[in-house]
């Protein structure tokens, strides 16, 4: 089980020094949405310089322009990017094939997909990688989780892994545990503690090791 680091709201000398703290507990340093918009794609280049040895995920939210979108990404040195699952099949297989080239990988983020279970089986065939089980920011507000679309959902993901995000930290991190997801991404879970190198360690000690 991988744990992925999610960075939103930072500048990149603010997430240089947050990897460089926390890169012995984590395996995948997520360049999440607002943190691409604010600082572009160079941001997946310095990483990828400063931290060879960990994996790139470019929460890049592919809508449209499947293969020009993540080349992109890929060619700044992202090991995955996100392609939202409610867009169509075919963007999602110009991503996939773009993937496919470069040896990387398409995590399909379900946020807001209106029938889970039937895309998943859709996806699977299309090539996809993973699925990320996301419940969003604003959804969050509202009291919603991701852990019941994930014990939803796990049964039907097969031939992909599993990704989980919402609101995870060290008070449910448990919960998501037990449902045995490939990845767990947490952000604010992390960031946001009076010790933000004693959280990962704390969390990452309660997360089964990864076995390639």
């Amino acid at each position: 089980m991988k744990l992925q680091l999610a960075l939103d709201t930072c500048t990149l000398r603010e997430a240089m020094v947050l990897v460089k703290d926390l890169q012995v507990f984590i395996d995948i340093i997520e360049i999440g949405t607002p943190f691409l918009l604010e600082e572009g794609l160079h941001t997946v280049k310095e990483m990828r310089r400063q931290f060879p040895d960990l994996e790139i995920f470019a929460d890049t939210k592919i809508m449209d322009a499947g293969k020009l979108e993540a080349e992109g990404a890929f060619k700044a040195g992202a090991d995955y990017v996100s392609v939202l699952g409610v867009t169509n099949d075919a963007t999602v297989k110009e991503a996939v094939e773009t993937a496919n080239m470069y040896d990387k990988k398409v995590v399909i983020d379900m946020m807001n997909v209106q029938s889970p279970v039937s895309r998943v089986s859709k996806l699977g065939e299309l090539g996809a990688d993973a699925i990320a089980v996301h419940t969003g920011v604003d959804q969050q507000k509202n009291g919603r989780t991701p852990i019941k679309d994930l014990i939803e959902l796990k049964p039907y993901i097969t031939g992909m892994d599993t990704f989980i995000a919402g609101g995870i930290n060290r008070e449910n991190v448990g919960e998501y545990i037990l449902q045995e997801p490939d990845v767990i991404i947490i952000g604010s879970g992390i960031l946001t503690a009076a010790d933000h190198v004693r959280e990962a360690r704390w969390i990452r000690n309660r997360i089964p090791l990864y076995h390639s």
